[in-house]
C-alpha cells in the first residue's frame, strides 16, 4: 500500500496540466466554466481514448498530437445523450415488468380467500425457499412505518396551526393520500401490509428482478416472461443487466464504452446472431452498450409498439460520427440490423 499524496488543485492550474499534456485548448475561459460544472475527475474518463497508450496502458496521460478539448466535451454530451436515452426506455419497461409481474401472480394465485390475489406476495410457498422471502415482508413493513410516522408528525403540525376544523380536515386528508404507502396504513388494518400492485412500485428494480427470480414455479415466471416474447430465463438475465445499465446511468456513470460486468444470456433467432468479436479492436459486442441497445430495441416493442425510440438511438449514433462505434460494439453493419433499418 502507498501514501496518497496528490494535492488539490484549482480549475486554472487543471487547465495547465492539461495543456502540459499536449491539449489543445482554444478558450480557455470556456473550458474552466466546463471544469467548474463537470469535475475534472468525471472527465477523465472521456479523455482516455484521447491519450497516447502503449500496450493498452495510457503513458503520462500525454494526448495524441491534435487532440483538442471540444472532442472531450463533444464524447462527454454525446454519453450524457445516450444515458438519458436509455434510460427513457428502461423506465417504461420497467412500469411494463411491474404491472406484468402483479398482473400475473394476483390473478393466477386467487382463490376463495378474497385477499390471496391481491396480496399474493403474502403467501411463501410461492417462492423459492432461497428466497428472502421475510426480507421482501420488511421491506414493505418499513416502508409503510416509515410513512405512518412522518403523518402523524404532519398531523400534529397541522393541528397546532390556527386554521378551522374543516381546513386541517382537509389538509389531514392531503397528507393521508399523498402516497398510497401511508394511505393504506392509516385506512387498513388487514392484512397488515398493502396489495401486490402497490407493493410492486415500491421495489427498486434491484429488488424486482430478485423477486423474479425468486419465484417457485417454473410456469409463473414463463408467463410473465411470455408478456415479452422472451423466454422465461432470458428475462431474467435481461432484468439482471438493465438494473446494472440503469444503476450507471442513475449515477451518471460513463456508458459509451462501458464493458457490462453482467453479460446478458443471448436469444435464439436471426436479430441475435452477433459476432464473438470485432475486427481488429477484438471487443465483444455481447459484452457493450450495444447489446443492450438490442434489449431494449426488442423490449420497446412489446410494450410501447408505436415507439419510435430506435430511430432517436440511430439519429443519436448518425448525428455524431466522430463517436467511435466499436467501443460500443456496433458491427459495421448495424444499421442492417431489424431494430434499426425499419
Amino acid at each position: 500500500m502507498n501514501q496518497f499524496n496528490k494535492p488539490a488543485v484549482s480549475v486554472t492550474e487543471q487547465i495547465s496540466i492539461l495543456k502540459n499534456r499536449g491539449l489543445a485548448i482554444q478558450f480557455p475561459e470556456r473550458a474552466e466554466r466546463y471544469l467548474e460544472v463537470i469535475s475534472y475527475f468525471r472527465l477523465s474518463a472521456y479523455m482516455r481514448p484521447f491519450q497516447k497508450n502503449i500496450n493498452e496502458q495510457v503513458v503520462d496521460h500525454q494526448f495524441k498530437d491534435g487532440t483538442e478539448f471540444k472532442q472531450i466535451v463533444d464524447l462527454y454530451a454525446f454519453d450524457r445523450e445516450l444515458r438519458l436515452l436509455i434510460m427513457d426506455a428502461i423506465e417504461r419497461v420497467e412500469v411494463a415488468i411491474r404491472a406484468t409481474l402483479n398482473n400475473v401472480m394476483a390473478n393466477k394465485h386467487q382463490t376463495d380467500d378474497i385477499c390471496s390475489g391481491s396480496h399474493w406476495y403474502l403467501n411463501e410457498s410461492l417462492f423459492k425457499s432461497s428466497y428472502q422471502h421475510k426480507r421482501l415482508l420488511k421491506e414493505i413493513e418499513d416502508k409503510q412505518s416509515k410513512e405512518s410516522n412522518d403523518l402523524q408528525r404532519d398531523v400534529k403540525k397541522i393541528e397546532r396551526t390556527s386554521v378551522s376544523a374543516e381546513v386541517k380536515d382537509r389538509r389531514i386528508e392531503r397528507r393521508v393520500r399523498e402516497n398510497y404507502a401511508r394511505f393504506y396504513q392509516h385506512t387498513y388494518d388487514s392484512p397488515k401490509l398493502m396489495p401486490g400492485w402497490a407493493m410492486v412500485e415500491e421495489l427498486t428494480l434491484g429488488s424486482i428482478s430478485h423477486l423474479y427470480r425468486g419465484l417457485a414455479k417454473d410456469n409463473d415466471r414463463k408467463d410473465i416472461a411470455r408478456r415479452f416474447d422472451l423466454p422465461q430465463e432470458v428475462l431474467e438475465s435481461w432484468l439482471h443487466t438493465l438494473n446494472f445499465v440503469r444503476n450507471c446511468c442513475a449515477h451518471h456513470s460513463r456508458l459509451w464504452n462501458r464493458e457490462l460486468s453482467v453479460q446478458p444470456k443471448i436469444p435464439n433467432g436471426d436479430n441475435w446472431q452477433l459476432p464473438d468479436r470485432l475486427e481488429p479492436s477484438q471487443v465483444q459486442p455481447k459484452r457493450r452498450i450495444y447489446m443492450v441497445l438490442l434489449m431494449l430495441g426488442h423490449l420497446m416493442r412489446q410494450v410501447s409498439p408505436d415507439s419510435q425510440w430506435h430511430n432517436k438511438v440511430k439519429a443519436l449514433v448518425t448525428l455524431h460520427p466522430e463517436v467511435p462505434k466499436f467501443p460500443m460494439g456496433f458491427p459495421d453493419d448495424w444499421l442492417n440490423h431489424e431494430f434499426f433499418s425499419s
